[in-house]
C-alpha cells in the first residue's frame, strides 16, 4: 500500500477528531480558567466548585454542536468507506 495514502487517512481522521472534539475541549478550558481566577479572587480553594460549570458547560456546547459533530464523522466514515475499495483494489 502506497504510504502516502496511509498519511492521508491519519491526518483526515486526526482533523476529524480536532473538530468533533475542539469545541468541548475549548469551552471546558474558558469555563476551567475563568473559575480558577474566580478561586483564586475569593481564596475559596473547593475542588468541586469547578467540576459542575465545566459539566454544565460541556454539556450545553456537546448538545448544541451535536448536529454539526455528527454531520463530521459521518462525511468522515462515508469517506472512509469509498476510499477502502479503492485502497484494496491497489493491493490487488
Amino acid at each position: 500500500m502506497n504510504e502516502l495514502v496511509v498519511v492521508q487517512i491519519g491526518r483526515e481522521a486526526l482533523k476529524a477528531a480536532l473538530y468533533v472534539a475542539g469545541p468541548a475541549l475549548i469551552v471546558s478550558m474558558v469555563v476551567g480558567l475563568s473559575i480558577s481566577l474566580f478561586q483564586v479572587v475569593t481564596s475559596l480553594q473547593d475542588q468541586t466548585v469547578a467540576f459542575v460549570p465545566k459539566v454544565l458547560a460541556v454539556m450545553t456546547v456537546i448538545v448544541l454542536a451535536f448536529p454539526w459533530m455528527v454531520k463530521i464523522l459521518t462525511q468522515f466514515t462515508a469517506k472512509m468507506f469509498t476510499e477502502f475499495n479503492e485502497v484494496t483494489r491497489m493491493l490487488i
